[in-house]
C-alpha cells in the first residue's frame, strides 16, 4: 500500500473535454505538479489521463473525469511513497500537503474554466 494516498472530487460546471483540455498539455503538469515528473500511460481523452510519477514520489496518479448533470465530477489519485526511507511524521505532512495542493488545482480550475458562471445557469459550451 503506498504511504501517500490522496483522493480528491470537485464538481465542474463545464464538459469533460473542456476539463481535459486543461490537463492536455504536458506544461500544464509542470504548473500544477512542479515537484513531479509525469510519464502518460493512459491517455483517455475525455475521460483523463494516467501517469507514472517520478521525483519527489515515486507512484501513480490519475485524474479522471466522469460526465454529471451539466458538468465534470473531476476525480483525482495519487497513490505514490516518498522516495528512501521517510518517518512517519515526514510521510504524514506530505500527504496533507498533497491533499490540499489537490483541491488548489481542482478549484482553481473551477474558476478559470467556468468563467464567472453564476450558480443554476447553464455552462458555456465551446
Amino acid at each position: 500500500m503506498p504511504s501517500v494516498d490522496v483522493v480528491d472530487e470537485t464538481f465542474l460546471a463545464v464538459p469533460p473535454a473542456v476539463v481535459a483540455a486543461a490537463f492536455a498539455p504536458p506544461g500544464a503538469w509542470a504548473e500544477f505538479w512542479p515537484d513531479l515528473s509525469l510519464e502518460v500511460y493512459a491517455d483517455r481523452g475525455a475521460e483523463g489521463l494516467r501517469w507514472t510519477v517520478a521525483g519527489a514520489l515515486v507512484g501513480t496518479m490519475e485524474v479522471w473525469l466522469e460526465p454529471v448533470l451539466d458538468g465534470t465530477l473531476l476525480h483525482y489519485f495519487l497513490r505514490a511513497d516518498l522516495p528512501g526511507d521517510a518517518s512517519d511524521k515526514r510521510t504524514r505532512r506530505e500527504v496533507r500537503r498533497r491533499q490540499l495542493a489537490a483541491k488548489r488545482v481542482s478549484l482553481g480550475l473551477k474558476l478559470i474554466l467556468e468563467d464567472g458562471r453564476p450558480p443554476g445557469v447553464p455552462p458555456v459550451l465551446p
